[in-house]
């Protein structure tokens, strides 16, 4: 073997697994409100945890590990929608929208979901991002920030108006029983 590991790097870096375990959740969530499509998010998270592996020890520890991890899946996904968007020719050929993900929920009796993800759809990618970052996966004001580059103001003024809008949107979800 070429490579050694040096001890004390292999006692505080976790196994790769568990780092996967951790974050996989956390990193399809994210890719699935950006690319609003399963597979790609799918894709999307393998690309990640690929990265991730490789550029494991670039990590400085400056933040956390998940922010990290995080924007990296951010960085993936918005890619991979600018890749599709600029090799699409054919509307045919863009992932499909929440439209049949909504089916999907409704068949399944997740009707409430659907309708959210249908409200997520209408906000653009930044808040949508911004809204599954810090409802659903629970980041600090600063994580957001720092996993997508903007200002911690930028931040809060975004996901005022993503709830506001969103409060809007599900309006009359909310009044039926």
């Amino acid at each position: 073997m070429t490579e050694t590991i040096d001890a004390t790097e292999q006692a505080t870096q976790p196994p790769f697994a568990a780092i996967v375990d951790e974050h996989g959740g956390s990193v399809f969530r994210l890719a699935k409100s950006v690319v609003r499509d399963d597979a790609l998010a799918d894709d999307v998270a393998q690309e990640t945890f690929i990265k991730v592996w490789k550029n494991l020890d670039s990590f400085r520890g400056d933040g956390s590990l998940r922010g990290w991890i995080l924007r990296i899946a951010h960085n993936e996904a918005v890619s991979t929608l600018r890749r599709i968007r600029d090799s699409a020719t054919d509307p045919q050929k863009l992932p499909e929208r929440v439209d049949a993900i909504g089916t999907t929920r409704i068949v399944e009796g997740r009707i409430a979901e659907s309708e959210l993800i249908d409200a997520l759809d209408q906000l653009d990618e930044l808040s949508r991002a911004i809204v599954v970052l810090r409802e659903v996966e629970g980041l600090s004001y600063d994580d957001i920030a720092t996993t997508l580059d903007v200002p911690i103001p930028t931040v809060k003024t975004r996901l005022l108006r993503a709830r506001r809008e969103l409060s809007r949107q599900l309006e009359g979800w909310r009044a039926t029983p």
